[in-house]
């Protein structure tokens, strides 16, 4: 329903107040609800929710946020507000004040014992106090770093029958009057803010502290009804004396919310500075950020530094905020709300814990090295903006949900092509004589990597799409005589080099941009590592591979790379885990389904192995492939542990195939010979393999009929010959 009041765009929410103006709607009571804190189901949300692409950038569509209803605003007013003494700090030199001493409680007012400044605690502005003739104080609703935080009426908006509620939040408390006029001048520029998930400001105002007539200063914002982060987090139970923190999902959410609000302040050259839990309120199924009272211009190096310590980052202190630092807040308050990061303020203070000692950490790699990157201890070495933090934690949330319940969640990556091809899929190629593969070959994997797309901006990016040729010196010659220069022209010649061969030109040309480059580039890492896979050096190829998934944790390329260097170089455990997470979350990595299975199968665990071929979908282009290697999986078990059903099994799926002549002859063979090995062992079987019943006669006649098959498709006259032989070597003996 459209808000009543005149000239407002709005519409009464359900809890029926406007979502504009904060008017409530006459006459209706909004609904009581309580408050939920824990992730939902990780479906998408319902229509009602009102989410948009302006907010969340993916998350919503991964995992919905749980609903928060909106607090009645005069409820939210402290019925005595005080100020815990741990937080009583003097306001001059920050030595502890108002502290009890034996049996006598601390002073709420008084006089600091070290630099004699007066302190008082108690709310400056009483309930009924007008604020620049407008604002109608109800009471004190929080206690922040720049003191009291209040909620008023807005006398000159509200009407008989609604009312506009705003927050005042002190700027700053100086005598000088000419001081406070300039404060509330400079940070006008918070007014033209305008983003979903940042509180509105609507004015600054100025009033005289009752108690010393100082001109004191307030902005005035929206008032958000719902939970801080901080309370929703501390609303989680309590077990074994742990606080138990927030599903991973929901926490990854809230920072694909914050993310962008961030993002849109670092474009209009804005920090926020001193993001933490408390200062992100959910209501309903958005997320605001609700303070910027530290919020300054990224060329002020003027104004005072507002942080937290366990959240700021090191080098504020000495070298200022920066785009860096505000995502540094943010990965810190991940690694809060995610599990219990104890000394997070004084041990961790600019760390995080070793993931043996933090089982999240240790389970979600992704998430363990989203978080090492968004505070390396280099803010140059960072995420390079909020959106480019966003996407890839958009990414790890698409691994952690698919581990969670097994379910696919593919996206279109865009810093990598798809795989041009799969590899190590020896066991799925008929003609091929090994089940399993013996080694993968290098070059092989290098061809059929994804590679990085091209940066349109880069001014080479246009010719690239143009050029055909894959020949490294002729790609080079046409390049320079067409004027083209930049990283993706020299990347491009790199990446010749390496399919043609030429790796030692590879390398150089890889230390010639590295050179010429300022900033690390995760894309020379990658064509290292290529180079080093396809040159048989695994643990060279490894350690870059490593440092493109350091450095884009949300990518399923980079662990897939990792993974084939790491099962060239015989460390299968870290293999395996790595196919599995990139097969998990998109099935259009069939290599890794292959990984996967190959590894099992060299196991022995077989039917592991066809659990995951069969999860090749039929619309693939290698589905058949990963069936013919499922059939070769159920058929490498030893005879004594061959069963009747395998043999069933591997007839069905052979029948369902649909394979040439020449192949499904090829696998009818192996198929066979596995029966009668089976039948020879001392087995006995009513049922029939390939219409052939499960016996040495039978099973003879069978094979006799598929060699003669070969032999009439045999490429030579050689061939033919040895295979009319082995037809004749199998065949059972006879009178005629």
């Amino acid at each position: 329903m459209r808000c009543t009041r005149a000239g407002c765009p709005g519409s009464y929410d359900e809890d029926a107040y406007c979502d504009e103006c904060g008017h409530k709607q006459a006459g209706v009571t909004a609904p009581v609800t309580a408050p939920v804190t824990e992730a939902s189901t990780p479906s998408a949300p319902s229509s009602s929710s009102g989410r948009t692409t302006g907010r969340g950038r993916g998350a919503p569509v991964l995992a919905a946020l749980p609903v928060v209803p909106r607090r009645d605003p005069a409820a939210a007013v402290l019925p005595d507000p005080q100020v815990p003494e741990h937080r009583r700090f003097c306001g001059n030199c920050e030595q502890p004040v108002g502290r009890a001493r034996g049996d006598r409680p601390g002073l709420v007012e008084g006089f600091c014992t070290n630099c004699r400044t007066q302190y008082s605690f108690r709310p400056s502005l009483p309930p009924g106090a007008v604020v620049a003739g407008r604002y109608e104080v109800l009471g004190a609703i929080a206690y922040g770093g720049l003191g009291w935080i209040y909620l008023a009426r807005d006398r000159n908006v509200g009407d008989e029958v609604s009312d506009r509620w705003v927050v005042l939040k002190g700027l700053i408390d100086s005598g000088d009057p000419d001081a406070t006029a300039a404060a509330i001048t400079e940070r006008r520029f918070l007014v033209e803010v305008d983003h979903p998930s940042i509180v509105k400001i609507y004015d600054f105002a100025s009033h005289p502290d009752p108690r010393s007539g100082d001109r004191v200063g307030y902005i005035v914002m929206e008032y958000v009804g719902g939970l801080s982060l901080r309370d929703i987090f501390l609303a989680r139970p309590v077990t074994g004396g742990v606080r138990q923190p927030l599903p991973l999902p929901q926490v990854i959410a809230y920072a694909c919310e914050i993310l962008p609000a961030l993002g849109y302040l670092h474009e209009r050259e804005l920090l926020y500075c001193d993001f933490k839990p408390d200062n992100a309120l959910h209501t309903d199924q958005r997320v605001k950020l609700v303070d910027l009272g530290a919020v300054r211009r990224v060329d002020d190096d003027v104004s005072a530094v507002w942080g937290t310590v366990g959240y700021q980052a090191p080098e504020v202190a000495t070298a200022g905020p920066s785009v860096a630092s505000d995502l540094y807040t943010v990965a810190r308050a991940m690694a809060v709300l995610s599990f219990d990061f104890r000394g997070f303020t004084t041990t961790f203070v600019d760390r995080l814990p070793d993931p043996a000692t933090v089982p999240l950490l240790s389970q979600q790699e992704s998430y363990h090295r989203l978080l090492l990157r968004a505070t390396d201890p280099e803010p140059g070495r960072r995420f390079g903006s909020a959106a480019e933090m966003a996407e890839q934690l958009t990414g790890v949330l698409r691994q952690v949900l698919s581990a969670a319940d097994g379910q696919p969640r593919p996206a279109v990556s865009s810093q990598f092509t798809g795989e041009r091809k799969a590899f190590g899929t020896a066991a799925g190629v008929v003609t091929a004589v090994s089940t399993s593969g013996d080694g993968l070959d290098g070059a092989e994997v290098v061809a059929a990597l994804p590679v990085p797309t091209v940066d349109p901006a880069d001014p080479g990016a246009a010719l690239l799409a143009t050029m055909q040729t894959a020949d490294p010196e002729m790609l080079q010659a046409a390049l320079a005589s067409a004027g083209a220069d930049g990283v993706e022209v020299a990347l491009a010649v790199v990446r010749a080099r390496i399919a043609a061969g030429d790796l030692a030109g590879a390398a150089a040309d890889l230390d010639t941009i590295t050179d010429a480059i300022t900033d690390a580039d995760w894309r020379v890492d990658w064509y290292r590592g290529m180079a080093a896979l396809a040159g048989g050096r695994p643990a060279d190829a490894r350690a870059a591979f490593d440092a493109v998934y350091a450095a884009l944790p949300g990518e399923l390329a980079p662990q897939l790379a990792l993974a084939a260097a790491a099962e060239a170089g015989g460390d299968t455990d870290t293999a395996l885990r790595l196919y599995a997470a990139v097969w998990r979350t998109d099935h259009a990595f069939v290599s890794a389904a292959f990984g996967v299975a190959r590894i099992l199968a060299d196991r022995d665990d077989l039917a592991g192995a066809v659990a995951i071929l069969d999860a090749v979908p039929d619309s693939s282009s290698h589905s058949v492939p990963a069936q013919v290697a499922a059939v070769r999986a159920r058929l490498a078990a030893p005879a004594d542990r061959l069963a009747e059903a395998d043999l069933l099994d591997v007839s069905g799926r052979v029948e369902r195939l649909g394979l040439d002549v020449e192949r499904r002859a090829r696998l009818t063979v192996e198929a066979l010979r596995a029966a009668l090995t089976w039948v020879q062992a001392g087995n006995a079987g009513t049922a029939a393999v390939l219409t052939h019943r499960l016996s040495e006669r039978d099973l003879r006649l069978g094979l006799e009929r598929a060699f003669r098959v070969l032999a009439k498709v045999a490429p030579d006259r050689d061939t033919r010959i040895d295979l009319v032989d082995q037809a004749n070597r199998v065949r059972p003996r006879t009178w005629l």
